[in-house]
């Protein structure tokens, strides 16, 4: 598995994150297997959040990889916090305690990586730089970032918290690239110019923020797949196309697209199916041509201005 720096720390992290969102849907024997295969695949990031499962995914991955001291040294384990049963809390008090009842659900004692989850509109960022730095220095966390956050809100955050943030978790994939198309229809008066995010690709490549695409297969808000969907056959076709000529799954170009730009993004896998697994692993062996690339990107209905 081929490897990259995780924003501006000196965590070498595989280019393809394991979401565990969906892991409480497996039994044990079921996560160990699927563990044990993305670990001879190299892909030993593995992304949670307290809120998936309620916190049964975390449990069940901590039982599955059995959790020891020489496991822990193994693995990249990332986590999220902030959302609760109606709202978002990033208040000092709510971070600390997220960031316990994690651990704890983990059997470890620190996590490589700290993300909030989705922004909180009552954030006070002065409270979220005393729990980052209270974390840090207890040994707790090591490396902090964000999600679904615009530029502004990162810089607002950065004002205070004296650690990089190093990741942005943003939802990406070929069907749901409003941040990519927006960067080719600047001054344009159509819907693709509309600049929904603050232009915050660009804004991660200039700060070196790592982005980290979830649902890279989905389309809409968790509305399904659009591989194989016959609401999508021109992309389809090209991506079958595309897989045919190197060999490969659709699924397997499908994360080779977003590894092809060149913001060295690390895609959030979130399957528990073990040959997908494998599938979306092979993508970090594959580079895409540019025409290749443009070819998927058009296929999905984009328009060149």
């Amino acid at each position: 598995m081929k490897t990259m720096k995780l924003g501006t720390s000196t965590l070498e992290v595989p280019v393809i994150a394991v979401g565990c969102m969906r892991m409480e849907s497996l039994d044990k024997p079921q996560a160990e297997r699927f563990i044990q295969t993305a670990l001879e695949e190299g892909a030993n990031f593995f992304d949670h959040a307290d809120i998936y499962g309620g916190g049964k995914s975390e449990e069940i991955f901590a039982e599955a990889i059995q959790m020891s001291p020489s496991v822990r040294d193994s693995i990249i384990l990332q986590s999220k916090c902030g959302i609760r049963q109606g709202m978002f809390d990033f208040s000092k008090e709510h971070i600390l305690n997220s960031v316990d009842g994690i651990l704890k659900r983990l059997r470890t004692d620190y996590l490589d990586v700290l993300l909030l989850h989705r922004p909180d509109a009552l954030v006070e960022p002065e409270e979220v730089a005393e729990a980052f730095e209270q974390l840090e220095q207890a040994g707790k966390v090591r490396h902090f970032g964000v999600s679904n956050q615009n530029p502004m809100q990162i810089q607002l955050l950065q004002k205070y918290v004296k650690q990089p943030i190093v990741a942005n978790q943003l939802q990406l994939s070929i069907t749901n690239a409003n941040m990519i198309s927006q960067g080719f229809n600047v001054n344009m008066e159509n819907a693709a110019a509309v600049n929904r995010d603050g232009s915050v690709l660009d804004f991660c490549r200039l700060h070196d923020i790592t982005i980290q695409p979830w649902s890279p297969f989905q389309y809409g808000f968790f509305e399904g797949v659009f591989l194989g969907n016959e609401k999508f056959p021109e992309l389809n076709r090209k991506i079958d196309e595309v897989a045919a000529k190197y060999g490969v799954s659709n699924t397997t170009i499908a994360i080779a697209w977003l590894l092809r730009h060149p913001a060295n993004m690390q895609p959030v896998i979130g399957t528990m199916n073990i040959e997908r697994l494998k599938d979306c692993c092979k993508a970090a062996e594959i580079r895409l041509t540019r025409q290749e690339w443009y070819d998927i990107f058009l296929s999905e209905g984009n328009i060149l201005p």
